[in-house]
């Protein structure tokens, strides 16, 4: 067990764990984040993306060692209220299902809208390209990362 001190959603921790322990898991289970999904564990789905210093990781493939000093936004973390561009667009655009894989895809859409107000169809389908909806919902998880774009292009916040 070794100390080992993040920044998590603001707020700097420091956390008593394994070194290997993967940050998803202290996320959910020392922190009680539990937005923050398990998905594969092999970092292919995109359950458990977060943000690490604004870009997005697989926090089931970030050992804890790995995440000293650094910071991360879970999507609790990505705004107070709900009232970021993607997360209203999500809710406007019906997109969740089962909701599972959605903190992820809201995380990586954030961080895309972060770098690219105004992202491509290209890019868009790059970013979220990686990312099981095990629903099926891509033609409105696409729209909703379509009508974000549209309003942090507009001067809404990204």
């Amino acid at each position: 067990m070794a100390e080992v001190t993040l920044t998590v959603n603001g707020v700097r921790r420091a956390v008593g764990a394994d070194p290997g322990t993967p940050l998803l898991w202290v996320l959910r289970d020392e922190l009680g984040l539990t937005g923050t999904k398990y998905g594969c564990g092999e970092g292919y789905c995109g359950s458990c993306t977060v943000l690490e210093e604004g870009a997005p990781v697989r926090s089931c493939q970030v050992p804890l060692a790995q995440a000293a000093g650094k910071r991360y936004t879970t999507i609790e973390g990505l705004s107070n209220d709900g009232s970021h561009p993607a997360q209203r667009a999500w809710l406007e655009q019906n997109v969740s299902q089962c909701g599972f894989c959605q903190p992820g895809m809201i995380l990586e859409a954030a961080a895309l809208l972060a770098r690219r107000a105004n992202p491509t169809e290209e890019e868009i389908a790059s970013a979220l390209g990686d990312h099981l909806c095990r629903c099926g919902s891509y033609p409105r998880i696409l729209s909703a990362v379509r009508l974000a774009a549209r309003r942090a292009a507009a001067g809404g916040r990204p």
